[in-house]
């Protein structure tokens, strides 16, 4: 059963424009008013069973909070993975996921003074006393990143936190990271791996972790006025239609061509030149397959795309199609525990010839004659996963089935929703 937090329900005053209480998770119930208890309707069936007062309360408390979906935090996946595998942890203390304001505290406190997020953080971890005042002393560094599907989840978490609460904290600190996101846009459109940083790669436009697109899906909700963004002002939606635009026109681009035929989309690209450009030594200039099926599914997200986007689309599919690996299989098998610096590794990996395999592919191919290869931390390429060392082999997902669902069911949909099938 989740947990109740009844001191967590304790609405702050509506501010204009604010939803009315009754959206609140728990409608019926306010903290300050036990007499209100009594106003919760209790089911038919319940009124005819000779049932002890307390039980009947705990039925009723039980049902709310189950009928209190909590906000979405599956966009903190990736932070909270990359949090856990940096600290070794699987095992601590984490809020409930209904804690819509203790998840959304956390979440202020985290928030730099530039409006934007460090990168890999669990929002639900409890924090102790001295932990919240060295973040709090820590507010006005620059070390904000769109690293690892950051800073969108947060603005998205904040934006719902408000809807449900009423806390103009969560919208202003919302705006305020928003604000950050639109200061942050090249003018070629994309966005870099972190901002402000100059640092080594930090600048460049990525496509990795899903940068570009994310954004992008966010800022068309915002313009179009989609709930929880629905309380954002007019000149805030035409500044996320305008970012969406020029980022739509990135996309289409810098896709690449090989002898002009259109492919997909190197992880990075470099801020000033546009050409494709590596991140980490073992990531080198490369077409990415695994962030390249997220734009391709970006692209197919617009309601109606224009012949450069549909264009862009089939230009993608068709490439997905020539690369696909057949006949190897990847596993996944028990290992002697070794613990790395970003993370302990409990398993390896192999790939062996299997006629049978679903179709795989690799997450880099080169960039003039899209033949796959992986890497090592000294940045020498190499052609086999057994020749990746064991910290990036188990680290890092070399091979996937990542346009596998995209081949087979969202782009047969996708034709279909736009005449094409």
């Amino acid at each position: 059963m989740p947990v109740l937090h009844p001191a967590r329900c304790q609405f702050s005053k509506t501010e204009p424009g604010a939803p009315a209480a009754g959206r609140l998770p728990f409608p019926n119930f306010a903290p300050k008013s036990p007499a209100r208890l009594t106003h919760i309707p209790a089911p038919a069936a319940l009124t005819t069973m000779k049932l002890p007062v307390v039980a009947l309360l705990g039925f009723a408390f039980g049902a709310l909070a189950h009928a209190a979906p909590p906000l979405p935090l599956d966009g903190f996946a990736d932070c909270i993975h990359h949090w856990r595998n940096a600290n070794h942890k699987t095992d601590y203390p984490r809020l409930a996921e209904d804690d819509v304001r203790g998840i959304a505290d956390n979440i202020l406190l985290y928030q730099r003074a530039n409006g934007g997020w460090r990168e890999n953080e669990d929002p639900l971890r409890i924090l102790s006393d001295d932990e919240k005042q060295k973040i709090a002393a820590d507010r006005a560094k620059t070390d904000t990143s769109f690293d690892n599907r950051n800073t969108w989840p947060q603005i998205e978490y904040l934006a719902g936190a408000y809807g449900l609460t009423g806390d103009a904290r969560y919208r202003d600190a919302c705006l305020h990271g928003l604000d950050f996101a639109f200061s942050a846009q090249h003018a070629s459109g994309g966005f870099p791996h972190s901002f402000p940083s100059e640092d080594g790669y930090r600048p460049y436009l990525t496509f990795a972790d899903d940068v570009l697109p994310d954004l992008l899906r966010t800022f068309r909700k915002i313009a179009s006025g989609e709930k929880p963004f629905d309380f954002i002002d007019a000149a805030r939606r035409q500044r996320a239609a305008e970012a969406f635009a020029r980022g739509d026109a990135c996309i289409l681009r810098l896709q690449i061509r090989q002898n002009g035929t259109p492919t997909v989309w190197a992880g990075q690209y470099h801020h000033v030149t546009l050409a494709p450009a590596g991140a980490r030594a073992f990531e080198l200039p490369a077409l990415v397959s695994r962030e390249s099926v997220a734009v391709v599914r970006y692209l197919m997200s617009i309601e109606n795309p224009s012949p450069e986007i549909i264009a862009a689309v089939e230009g993608s599919i068709a490439w997905l199609k020539r690369v696909q690996i057949s006949g190897l299989r990847l596993e996944t098998f028990e290992a002697e525990p070794i613990k790395y610096t970003w993370h302990t590794s409990t398993t390896d990996r192999r790939t062996v010839p299997d006629d049978s395999a679903p179709p795989l592919w690799a997450r880099f191919y080169d960039l003039e004659t899209s033949q796959p290869f992986l890497a090592n931390r000294d940045g020498k390429r190499v052609q086999s996963l057994a020749e990746v060392q064991r910290e990036r082999r188990s680290g890092y997902d070399w091979y996937g089935t990542w346009p596998a669902e995209l081949l087979t069911r969202d782009y047969p949909a996708w034709q279909k929703r736009i005449g094409r099938h």
